[in-house]
């Protein structure tokens, strides 16, 4: 049953919670309408944000909306709303990513979605070193439900995967060092200074970028790249990362769609259990490298990201764009 029209101001204050999602180099490549008539929001894409070297296909871009999305959802359930969604329901427009109708709870609500919303503002990216300290097995297999709950697959692979992922790690790292595309990425998405961060809103500002890694195997994507940050100094990460792989059975835009909130869900339970987190979407990025992603054993799942994931300084905040330039409000 449909709760009728909302405010402006819920409306502005659900989707300001929607754009605290992550996304791939902070590019915020959504957009979001409320049709006050229908009482639905619709959730868009900003094909004018992507990443042409690294995500071609739009991937990442659905990835991000996907974590947005869920973050709405999650806003919505807190309100005391249920957030009814369906997925691409117009194969003529492919920019509208999902809609969302907000309507009268039922059993409770949606699988707990409402008490995720305390970690919606406090998640953070971390690129900072984390601790040793093992997350225990309850805890990752919580993760796991989380990912499960959104159609999504999340493992925690075993020393030996474990190591070949942390190889494929650093081998796009390096093949990123010298590639034209990704420092053309780079270029456009990453920010020289906190006072030009502030004013673009978007994209990955000098004071995020965290310390250049002396030593350790944590799989931290450097967004310096060739260059030198004044200042910036040296750190030793994780000898021993806690790494999981998200994956999806298919990977289809609607796959990408729901990795994106499965990820969302996993980091802010992260968040809630006093995690931190940080994805790792180098070898994602490369075709040859992703397909190895996969566990040698069972072979399941497209993998859609790498977490990094355990005990550890939060990340500072990043920018984020204003809720009216991302926001439209329709009769």
């Amino acid at each position: 049953m449909s709760t009728g029209e909302l405010s402006d101001e819920r409306v502005t204050a659900a989707v300001r919670d929607a754009t605290a999602a992550p996304s791939v180099h902070n590019t915020q490549p959504w957009r979001f309408r409320y049709l006050r008539s229908e009482g639905v929001f619709q959730v868009r894409a900003d094909f004018g944000r992507t990443l042409p070297h690294a995500d071609p296909d739009g991937r990442a871009l659905h990835i991000s909306c996907g974590a947005a999305l869920l973050n709405l959802r999650v806003a919505l359930a807190h309100r005391g709303l249920r957030p009814v969604t369906r997925l691409l329901p117009d194969p003529g427009d492919p920019t509208l990513l999902a809609v969302v109708r907000p309507s009268r709870p039922e059993d409770g609500g949606e699988g707990g979605l409402g008490a995720l919303h305390p970690a919606v503002h406090r998640r953070h990216t971390s690129r900072l070193p984390f601790t040793e300290t093992e997350i225990p097995q309850a805890l990752r297999t919580a993760l796991s439900d989380a990912a499960r709950r959104e159609g999504a697959l999340l493992d925690f692979p075993g020393p030996s995967h474990l190591r070949w992922v942390l190889q494929l790690v650093e081998e796009a790292e390096a093949r990123n060092r010298t590639d034209r595309g990704e420092a053309e990425d780079l270029a456009r998405w990453t920010r020289a200074g906190t006072s030009d961060a502030a004013a673009v809103g978007d994209g990955i500002p000098e004071y995020a970028f965290g310390p250049r890694r002396f030593d350790g195997r944590a799989p931290v994507r450097d967004f310096a790249g060739t260059g030198r940050v004044s200042g910036r100094r040296a750190a030793t990460f994780e000898r021993h990362p806690q790494v999981a792989l998200l994956s999806t059975v298919k990977d289809r835009p609607e796959d990408w769609l729901r990795a994106g909130q499965a990820m969302d869900r996993v980091l802010l339970l992260a968040t809630l259990e006093g995690l931190v987190g940080s994805p790792a979407t180098q070898p994602v990025e490369w075709p040859d490298l992703r397909w190895p992603l996969r566990d040698p054993v069972s072979g399941r799942g497209q993998v859609q990201t790498v977490l990094r994931l355990g005990y550890g300084p939060s990340g500072p905040g990043t920018p984020r764009r204003p809720t009216g330039e991302v926001l439209d409000i329709r009769p």
